[in-house]
């Protein structure tokens, strides 16, 4: 006998995890499905969980203020602390100004939005950052090029934005988002594949699941992160898409942060996005440091097929790669003989901009293309989806005239058309993780 549902969310991490929980508040029955033990346990566990503001178009800049407000009353947002809660770390971050950024652009859209940033020369750059080397290395280089051991041939600006920071537990996030979505009813299945999408006519009808429950509900969302593109094949959608979505190998490792850059009090230095030699840089407590790849043009992308059968481990030659371009900018950090980091996934969208759509299948709605630079948005994405489910569902024409979400924090209006399937291609977009 099958469950019936109101809408079936596939994917439990903190982008499905949100929408579950908004959709749920809207006192839908919802059941989440999962092929993890619990939420959070896929892509988002390997997440920086980096909150900052830069994006290439102004949806995406609004989005991401947004969210910031809704991180920063954790509780609020879940509707009252149930439980250990993730917190906001405001260390805030740097963006070193490199062509591909056009960073005075960037500044245009962030004011309009109501952002709070600044443009730093390199000498506020040196004086406000301990220990970093503001010297202009552009374009990245693979460190067995002689030319990356150059030296630099000028200094970098930046721009700087003080509310910006990381979530100290991402892991943690998802099941706050998860624990807030069960208060409100919604149902969970981990440990369960979806291995059909059934459809009546021109509609989703609900999924199969490995064990062969049937679960019915005449909406489901797709939010499965790198198993995303291979739902959408299940459902037979992606025909009248213009963006491609794909599963990256990605790595982030761990160091001791350089002398000075974090004091003993606890304090942190920022965040310090590095596209100028591929990279960037995160503090975490403890006097961590966590650094991760750009993607720069000069280094093969790890672009897999089955997420399940990635190497889960670090391996050296990233570690070397990333540790050392970040030993380039922080001359004081010391590279330890042994990796240490974490292995994941990403979910990958073609132009690095996701898409929250409906699809060409009638009650099957897709927030894919999600992972490396959209967990700073999950809070808002899933209100985002709800308001475009309880549009389309009630026969707006989003295709037509795409949904205007309008934020109760900023005032802001996103137009959602932004993130559309349909859409041209973002040619804004840095083509890296940070879009």
């Amino acid at each position: 006998m099958a469950v019936e549902a109101e809408v079936i969310v596939v994917g439990a991490g903190v982008i499905g995890a949100s929408v579950a929980h908004e959709l749920a508040r809207t006192g839908r029955r919802v059941i989440v499905v999962d092929k993890a033990a619990g939420a959070g346990h896929g892509s988002t566990s390997s997440s920086s969980a980096i909150v900052r503001f830069n994006y290439s178009t102004f949806d995406g800049i609004a989005l991401a203020w947004e969210a910031y407000h809704c991180w920063r009353a954790w509780a609020q947002h879940l509707g009252g602390a149930r439980s250990r809660l993730a917190s906001l770390s405001k260390v805030g971050a740097v963006v070193l100004d490199v062509p591909v950024l056009e960073l005075h652009r960037i500044h245009a859209l962030m004011e309009a939005v109501g952002v709070r940033a600044e443009v730093w020369d390199p000498a506020t750059l040196r004086a406000r950052v301990p220990g970093i080397d503001p010297g202009r290395h552009w374009p990245p280089k693979r460190i067995d090029d002689d030319a990356f051991w150059a030296d630099p041939t000028g200094e970098l600006a930046a721009l700087y934005m003080p509310d910006a920071g990381f979530i100290d537990d991402p892991l943690l996030a998802a099941q706050n988002l998860a624990d807030a979505a069960a208060h409100h009813g919604a149902a969970f299945r981990f440990k369960q594949r979806v291995v059909d999408v059934l459809t009546a006519g021109e509609r989703v009808e609900g999924v199969r699941l490995g064990s062969g429950e049937v679960l019915k509900a005449p909406v489901v969302v797709n939010a499965a992160g790198p198993w995303s593109g291979a739902l959408n094949r299940l459902a037979g959608v992606g025909s009248d898409f213009s963006i491609d979505v794909r599963p990256l190998r990605q790595e982030v490792h761990h160091v001791t942060a350089p002398a000075g850059f974090s004091d003993g009090d606890g304090a942190m230095g920022p965040v310090v996005a590095d596209l100028d030699l591929g990279t960037y840089m995160r503090p975490s407590p403890g006097n961590g440091f966590m650094v991760g790849g750009a993607e720069p043009a000069c280094d093969p992308l790890q672009w897999v097929v089955d997420p399940d059968a990635i190497n889960p481990h670090r391996t050296k030659d990233l570690f070397d790669a990333q540790v050392l371009r970040a030993a380039r900018r922080f001359p004081a950090l010391a590279v330890p003989p042994q990796p240490k980091g974490i292995a994941g996934v990403y979910d990958v969208a073609s132009d690095w901009t996701p898409i929250y759509d409906r699809s060409g299948l009638d009650g099957f709605y897709v927030a894919i293309g999600t992972s490396g630079n959209q967990f700073k948005n999950a809070p808002v994405v899933g209100r985002v989806m709800a308001s475009l489910i309880g549009a389309v569902e009630a026969g707006h024409d989003h295709d037509r005239q795409p949904v205007q979400y309008q934020c109760p924090h900023s005032g802001n209006t996103i137009d959602l058309g932004s993130f559309s399937r349909r859409r041209d291609v973002n040619k804004d977009s840095s083509g890296t993780v940070f879009g």
